[in-house]
């Protein structure tokens, strides 16, 4: 059988998305170019997001300090040695919010980011309290020639949990910058926390509702994971009745009620996140990989009969 989205899988997957547009695997290189937060410098709030550790999902070879060139050629040669026959990059700007800095400071990053071998594309990670017009113009003036995507920090369409982990903004904000970014033509992701306290089963599926009215071509969720050294943490350890863990198989039984519910054209980048055991301070589902769960979460579709958009109501 073959999908909306024109392939085979129960999904609309990312790296089939990126096959239809370059005719070929792509793969992202992240890079840490040394941005911060509006919400960590004083200008929104400080501490960051109760839930936030940057480093626990930065790879070893994206070393802040380090010029942008010099990350994205460490980063291709490590991933030439993995995934050999990978030959086309995207500079993924993932570390704290890419756009909160002057335009000119944005330009020369991206532009010298652009312009290493091998690099199609960018793809900028940032909250939507950090854009403005004159940026997304820009943006926009790149994606003329080369693949941009701006991937929006959302992380709840519930304001009450957006105060209570210290977002700093609320929802409305973020549908603007998402409306925004998308009508200029850019490819524009957001990214969803699923289990933030407070917030049950029946209000995570519908909450799918509010994500498939918006103008996303991408949409990355990761489980709620607590890491050490967070204000989180220290919630949890003083707090622990207001938080819940999903097992591993009923985690994945949830997640596919969600993707019942997205739009067939949406693209699921991710459903769960793997982090290093020496960053967690909550419970996990020990050593299983990224490519693991995946395979989990196909199998079950498959065994459930059932795909991405099948319960969608346009």
């Amino acid at each position: 059988m073959t999908y909306l989205w024109g392939d085979t899988r129960r999904f609309n997957s990312y790296s089939g998305y990126f096959r239809k547009a370059f005719g070929g695997r792509v793969q992202k290189l992240a890079v840490n170019a040394g941005f911060t937060c509006p919400n960590r410098d004083g200008r929104v709030g400080v501490g960051g997001c109760t839930f936030c550790n940057n480093e626990a999902f930065t790879p070893s070879y994206c070393m802040e300090g380090d010029r942008v060139e010099r990350q994205l050629k460490t980063g291709i040669e490590f991933h030439r040695n993995r995934y050999r026959h990978a030959e086309r990059y995207l500079a993924y700007f993932q570390s704290f919010s890419n756009t909160y800095a002057p335009l000119d400071r944005l330009r020369e990053i991206y532009d010298r980011a652009l312009a290493v071998p091998g690099v199609v594309g960018i793809v900028v990670g940032t909250r939507p309290d950090c854009i403005d017009d004159e940026k997304l113009d820009y943006f926009a003036q790149l994606a003329e020639n080369k693949y941009v995507a701006i991937e929006y920090g959302v992380e709840s369409c519930y304001d009450k949990t957006l105060r209570s982990v210290n977002r700093g903004h609320d929802f409305e904000c973020a549908r603007r910058a998402v409306e925004a970014t998308a009508a200029r033509g850019i490819a524009t992701g957001a990214h969803f926390i699923l289990g933030l306290p407070g917030e049950t089963d029946d209000m995570l599926i519908r909450q799918t509702a509010v994500i498939n009215a918006l103008p996303l071509t991408t949409v990355k969720f990761h489980q709620l994971q607590i890491f050490r050294g967070t204000p989180m943490a220290e919630d949890y350890r003083l707090n622990p009745a207001r938080y819940r863990f999903w097992q591993l198989p009923e985690y994945v039984d949830f997640f596919i009620e969600i993707v019942r519910r997205l739009r067939p054209t949406l693209v699921v980048e991710r459903f769960a996140s793997e982090t290093p055991p020496r960053f967690q301070a909550g419970p996990t589902w020990g050593s299983v990989r990224n490519e693991q769960l995946l395979q989990m979460f196909e199998a079950r579709l498959a065994e459930r009969n059932v795909w991405q958009g099948e319960l969608f109501n346009s």
